[in-house]
């Protein structure tokens, strides 16, 4: 270490290890994949929403604005919350057979997956929902699509920007704090669901035998 205590004498000789995440082919075929599904997503989402938020009242056009909003600060909280979240009581919890440890313990192998999805996906995909939706309302309200700025719009913008920043900075808090609950919960649905669906269930049975 340096005389300060704080950097080595020798910078250029410090070497830190590569964290793998999985196969450069997997890593690929994943970035693909999520890259397809938001495409997909967001244009099917928009569209839903944009003919949805035209044949209802203001109050409730809000409403669902809000409605996407709060879905995206919920995922948004389980990618923090399994990227948070520690392995270790997972496992005891699995080796009791508790229901829904073993899908928190391959939530939190794979949180850079889970993470990219809630965030990234889900997340993003909500803000451009509700920015767009939130453009609708303001258009219905003033009656004008011609970009002029009024007292309405810029309440409803000022409002939709600020329950997102606020929610999500309250939800970061939350998981950080809860990590290990949240994600077990999330396992807990992940594994319920999963035993529900048929098609997951058939795969998972052939991965057994």
């Amino acid at each position: 270490m340096g005389a300060d205590g704080k950097h080595p004498y020798d910078e250029k000789k410090v070497k830190f290890r590569v964290n793998m995440l999985g196969s450069q082919k997997n890593n690929t075929k994943w970035i693909i994949t999520i890259t397809t599904v938001s495409f997909l997503l967001s244009a099917s989402l928009s569209f839903a929403s944009s003919n949805a938020l035209k044949n209802v009242n203001n109050v409730f056009a809000l409403l669902i604005v809000l409605v996407i909003i709060f879905i995206g600060i919920i995922f948004d909280m389980v990618g923090i919350a399994v990227t948070a979240a520690d392995e270790a009581p997972f496992h005891a919890m699995a080796s009791r057979k508790m229901y829904g440890a073993k899908q928190a313990i391959k939530l939190i192998r794979n949180a850079n997956k889970v993470s990219s999805f809630c965030n990234d996906v889900v997340g993003d995909i909500a803000g451009v929902i509700s920015g767009t939706a939130s453009a609708i309302i303001i258009v219905k309200i003033t009656g004008s699509s011609s970009g002029e700025i009024t007292l309405a719009g810029l309440a409803i913008t000022a409002l939709v920007a600020s329950i997102t920043v606020g929610g999500k900075a309250l939800g970061k808090t939350i998981a950080i704090h809860n990590s290990n609950y949240i994600t077990y919960r999330v396992g807990v649905m992940v594994s319920f669901f999963t035993g529900k669906i048929p098609w997951i269930r058939l795969k998972r049975n052939n991965k057994k035998i």
